[in-house]
């Protein structure tokens, strides 16, 4: 009866404080019309392993043709310099990865970091305090703004990765205990000085489905949903990040990555490309070895940049045509039941579900598409439990961009591990909820407070979409 109680309070107060979203939330666990198709007629119907690499429907012959040949680029093993290929050299000197697809195995999610093990798809950024003068980070002397765990044949690593790990335990309000394991990271075999000190911030590799449609979201169907100063009184505010634009040279609403900090697919791409696997691009350049990583600099490199033009235009169109896969068991009555708290928590303060794409897209098939990404893309608070203490251009040390929640519910199936949070230290969805905190603690709570069969049936609404 408790329960109950509770939950009639929490819906009570919280239909009333649905955010900006133009969802209607119903009272009633019903299935609404065509509510699993996040992203209209483009989206896919599959519950393979390679659910998330199948490209949206209607491109022509020539654009399959486009598309597989980015796929294979993003697949394809990078190699150093000098190489009986100059397809695929230019490999580092120092590097996180040796393919796309190291980090985004199947186009899905990196794993948390494991100790003595090669990382997959998890990284270090690194900054020192203050900002330059495009408000982005300072790099630290000897290691840059990323840590290389691995390097070519003659070249030094630069660090290797730590990872001890605090016990933080809970009750739920009828009586289940759990427990949850906040990881502490630290360097050792640091190559170029002690990094004691240093401002770092760990994350795993995203998903990389919808990217296309993210970067056809025109700025204004993001910052509808700001809420800066929290005037609505829910507790959850949320702001842009706006971020400096490589390409152009000018200030941008971000989108992409864990803080926001990419406004463009193309600068999110090449910045992976530079930073995981040492690879230059006409967007950035140089060569990543910071000083004094001298043998770094004097390592024959692959080409001038290293990724031509063209091979970067099918990367990002490969990237801006990935489907992004139909829900699943969306009429089962404890999904539509889970859907029901999804709202009346007010979940969706945050994971906002109706936006809508405009013309400025990749292609013509990705414009004025409604979708539903389950995420307002902006920053939030997320306490201090979940803070990486690394501002990164506005975003704090505790802030985080909403992710889009399409695809979560495959993530084990692609990926066979179900990682979650910016550095995947959330074993399961449930660990996920019970990590929000700041601008979420509410919510949390009231997770918490719900019946074990109610917070099963909010559970298993998350893994349908």
């Amino acid at each position: 009866m408790t329960h109950k109680i509770i939950l009639f309070f929490v819906l009570t107060l919280s239909f009333f404080n649905c955010s900006n979203d133009d969802y209607e939330p119903i009272a009633e666990a019903e299935y609404e019309e065509g509510e699993e198709l996040l992203t209209g007629a483009l989206g896919v119907n599959s519950t393979s392993s390679n659910a998330f690499g199948f490209e949206i429907s209607g491109l022509s012959f020539v654009q399959q043709a486009e598309f597989a040949s980015g796929n294979s680029l993003f697949n394809q093993t990078w190699v150093s310099s000098p190489a009986s290929t100059t397809a695929r050299d230019g490999l580092g000197p120092t590097f996180n990865a040796r393919a796309c697809a190291t980090c985004h195995f199947k186009d899905g999610r990196g794993q948390a970091f494991i100790n003595g093990e090669d990382s997959s798809g998890f990284l270090v950024r690194l900054s020192s305090p203050g900002q330059d003068s495009n408000g982005d980070a300072l790099p630290v002397l000897g290691y840059g703004t990323q840590l290389q765990d691995r390097a070519n044949n003659g070249i030094d690593f630069e660090a290797k990765i730590v990872a001890t790990y605090e016990t933080i335990t809970g009750t739920y309000a009828d009586g289940t205990p759990y427990e949850l394991l906040k990881p502490i990271y630290s360097f050792s075999q640091e190559s170029f000085g002690s990094l004691a000190g240093v401002l770092m911030s760990p994350r795993v590799a995203q998903q990389t489905i919808g990217l296309g449609l993210i970067s056809a979201l025109p700025d204004d169907e993001i910052t509808k949903f700001a809420d800066e100063a929290d005037a609505d009184n829910d507790g959850i505010s949320g702001r842009a990040n706006y971020v400096y634009n490589y390409d152009l040279n000018e200030q941008d609403l971000g989108k992409y990555g864990w803080k926001a900090n990419a406004p463009t697919l193309k600068q999110q791409v090449a910045g992976a490309l530079h930073g995981d696997m040492g690879l230059t691009t006409s967007l950035f350049s140089e060569t990543n070895c910071p000083s004094p990583q001298q043998d770094c600099e004097d390592a024959i490199n692959g080409g001038e940049p290293e990724v031509t033009d063209e091979q970067l235009d099918k990367i990002l169109f490969y990237q801006a045509h990935l489907a992004v896969p139909n829900r699943r068991n969306y009429k089962e009555e404890n999904v539509l039941k889970g859907k029901v708290l999804f709202t009346s928590l007010n979940c969706i303060g945050c994971h906002a579900i109706n936006q809508k794409t405009g013309t400025d897209a990749a292609s013509e098939y990705l414009e004025n598409i409604t979708i539903k990404p389950y995420s307002d893309f902006l920053l939030h608070d997320m306490g201090e439990d979940l803070a990486d203490n690394r501002p990164d251009f506005l975003a704090t040390g505790t802030e985080w961009r909403t992710q889009p929640l399409w695809g979560i519910g495959l993530i084990s199936t692609v990926n066979s591990h179900t990682n979650l949070l910016h550095d995947g230290r959330a074993a399961n969805i449930e660990e996920a909820i019970l990590w929000h905190g700041g601008e979420a603690e509410t919510i949390k709570e009231n997770f918490k407070n719900l019946s074990a069969e109610d917070r099963e049936n909010l559970i298993s609404f998350v893994n349908s979409l």
